[in-house]
């Protein structure tokens, strides 16, 4: 009886009908059952994952011509890798296209080849598992119908590239379910899972893999019957579209401006203008979609995508730390412990107050709460943070994260305190945000095992951790730390230590340039203007209050007396500020009043200069410049990642070393000139710029 049950619950193989035989084909295999129903397997040759590229679409129309002379019983298309059904485009060949018309003689050509699926004269269904995104999930749409695994996941992430869907997705999915469902999930890129897409209508069924093989003959023999919703051709008129459309627009605004980001304003026109007739939003979707592509907010957005796709490399393969030990249970060194919990580690979180871990665990809970799904998912990630006040879990954890205040007399007293405790191997990892690791070392008898781990606020949400090297750090620290963060679902970025390492020494002058901006009485909606127009998430005083005006200052000061004037003064009332204990949103009063976490602010009453957007953005890139010539980082691809990833600078701009490459070096080098003829020596052009390129 046990051996059933544990065969029930063991991982099953993938259902794939008749046993695949080497046939013509390179990325797929086709087969016939018993009852004549061809299985079409989708294996893309050398890849762990599929996906659509020219080639592979191009197989895909000659087994088309097969499928439309042999005229089989049914065709059931699967994947056959474990990751899943199809990733969606091969985004390879989005990069650096410039010319409108092959773009759209390309789509063209794919527009023809999935319709002749559609076309088919015999029942077509898709059988889907994991995640099914994009191009893939354009795919299924063409199928008669779409059975989902229990587990998969359904998207269409083009937005996030700056595009909207461009196989057909656009059209076919507003008429097969909800429009409005359908436009949400292609205005935000977020994907849903099989029970949901079963009740939106996008699959007609959700079932275990040892149930396919049933699950696809019914569908083929006209036993399983889909659900249309009246809403959907209701929804689709002309006059509600209209309505529908004005709404999506007036919500898009509030997160995305049409001259940053084109492709929602375009993906509603489409839609509006030709949702009433699903052939002619096909035909539309081809010259709307060519049109984003070679947009300078497309070929960034997929150039970022690439950017991070390599500094997720950069971890190195699979992580051996198991136990995580956590000193300081304020915001970042519980939200970093919350975090390595959610990810699987066994985490031990101390503090010397127990409020301070009470309110680490009631964070951690809310978290926990809204990004995993199941309850007993969230009770396990619970169990893995485990309160410990006495610290004893420095002693058996492999890695020690110390994410206390900004003051190096306390943290080299914790240091030399670990020293003792800590098992052989295990590595100690400081989380400051600006003191070098030099003379962070200096207490320690074996300096070899100290490495920076830099998280950035909130951990939940910013992917970048900068892992920090100095001189005497054991290289297989640095490795070990590397793969920590990669099997954290971090993106790690190697940088050497110095004052402020290279976010935080980038970030600085623009937090305090807005401070100097408010002492000429420019009012603070106009400063925060300035650097939202220009793409940024939010503006720099209501990030100083995000981040908290008394780490500001100390991060401030700790710079400047680093760095010397190339980081300003920071002005005597901000001191008063702190020392009133207006700190920003963790105190509920900062520059702005915060409620339940919210900002208050309304909108600018005299709008932002160019030469306001100059003097916050164009200094970062001076200093990511800097960084470069000096070695503190080596690539400048991942610099702009960095700050993307980090600060959430705009990704549309492809980070400010792209920014500064597109606008034309030695034009930012003059404003910079310019700058500092009119506002002071904190804006000297660094010595880089002359062989940036």
């Amino acid at each position: 009886m046990n051996s059933k049950i544990m065969s029930a619950l063991k991982e099953r193989d993938l259902e794939l009908g008749p046993a695949p035989v080497e046939g013509p084909y390179k990325n797929f295999k086709l087969t016939r059952d018993e009852d004549g129903i061809a299985w079409l397997l989708f294996d893309r040759a050398g890849a762990s994952a599929n996906t659509l590229s020219t080639e592979v679409l191009e197989e895909f129309a000659e087994i088309l011509t097969a499928l439309e002379s042999e005229r089989p019983v049914g065709l059931v298309l699967r994947s056959a890798k474990r990751s899943g059904f199809i990733a969606g485009a091969d985004i390879n060949e989005f990069r650096g296209l410039s010319n409108v018309d092959l773009v759209e003689t390309q789509l063209g050509r794919g527009h023809e080849i999935i319709n002749r699926l559609e076309n088919l004269k015999f029942p077509t269904v898709a059988v889907i598992h994991g995640f099914c995104l994009g191009g893939g999930l354009e795919v299924v749409l063409a199928c008669n119908m779409r059975i989902a695994i229990d587990g998969a996941r359904f998207g269409f992430p083009e937005v996030l590239l700056g595009l909207h869907p461009g196989f057909g997705g656009t059209a076919r999915s507003v008429h097969l379910f909800n429009p409005v469902e359908a436009m949400t999930m292609m205005l935000t890129g977020k994907n849903v899972d099989a029970r949901k897409a079963k009740r939106l209508g996008l699959v007609d069924a959700v079932t275990q893999e040892r149930h396919v093989l049933g699950a696809a003959k019914d569908a083929i023999f006209g036993r399983l019957k889909r659900k249309r919703s009246p809403l959907v051709k209701l929804m689709n008129i002309g006059p509600v579209r209209g309505f529908l459309a004005s709404r999506m627009r007036t919500e898009t605004k509030k997160k995305a401006a049409p001259e940053n980001y084109p492709a929602p304003y375009a993906l509603i026109d489409l839609w509006e203008k030709h949702g009433g007739s699903r052939g002619d939003m096909l035909l539309a979707e081809i010259p709307s979609f060519a049109r984003l592509m070679v947009t300078p907010t497309a070929q960034n957005l997929i150039r970022v995508f690439f950017v991070r796709d390599e500094m997720k490399k950069l971890a190195g393969g699979k992580s051996p730390i198991k136990h995580v030990h956590v000193i300081g249970a304020g915001a970042m060194g519980g939200d970093i412990a919350s975090w390595c919990a959610n990810q699987g580690l066994r985490v031990t979180l101390a503090d010397m107050q127990p409020s301070a871990i009470a309110g680490a665990m009631k964070r951690a809970s809310a978290l926990f709460s809204k990004i995993i799904r199941s309850k007993i998912g969230q009770r396990d990630a619970l169990d893995r943070l485990i309160p410990d006040l006495t610290g004893e879990g420095a002693r058996h954890a492999d890695l020690i994260i110390e994410a206390v205040p900004e003051r190096l007399d306390l943290k080299q007293k914790i240091y030399a305190g670990l020293e003792q405790v800590m098992k052989p191997g295990a590595i100690l990892a400081t989380n400051t945000s600006s003191i070098p690791l030099e003379e962070l070392r200096t207490i320690l008898k074996d300096p070899q095992r100290l490495v920076g781990v830099h998280f950035f606020n909130p951990v939940s949400r910013l992917q970048l951790v900068e892992v920090i090297s100095h001189d005497q750090a054991d290289p297989l620290a640095l490795s070990t730390a590397m793969k920590f963060v990669g099997g954290i679902d971090r993106l790690p970025l190697p940088v050497k230590s110095s004052p402020g390492f290279l976010v935080n020494r980038a970030l600085m002058p623009y937090l305090m340039e807005a401070l100097l901006m408010l002492d000429e009485k420019v009012d603070k909606l106009t400063i925060d203007e300035a650097a939202e127009k220009f793409g940024m998430p939010m503006g720099p005083i209501e990030l100083a209050d995000q981040v908290g005006l008394d780490i500001c200052l100390a991060v401030g000061e700790e710079l400047r007396a680093k760095l010397g004037d190339s980081i300003p003064a920071a002005p005597e009332w901000l001191r008063q500020k702190v020392a009133k204990g207006e700190l920003g949103r963790k105190t509920g009063q900062g520059f702005y009043e915060w409620k339940d976490g919210r900002v208050q602010k309304g909108h600018a009453h005299v709008h932002a200069t160019a030469e306001m957007t100059d003097r916050l953005i164009l200094p970062m890139s001076n200093v990511c410049v800097a960084c470069l010539r000096e070695g503190i980082v080596d690539n400048p691809d991942t610099v702009d990642g960095a700050m993307i990833f980090g600060t959430g600078y705009a990704p549309f701009r492809g980070g400010p070393l792209n920014y500064a490459r597109e606008r034309g070096p030695e034009n930012v080098a003059n404003a910079l000139s310019a700058l500092a003829a009119k506002y002071g020596d904190r804006f000297k052009p660094d010595a880089g710029w002359a062989t940036f390129r």
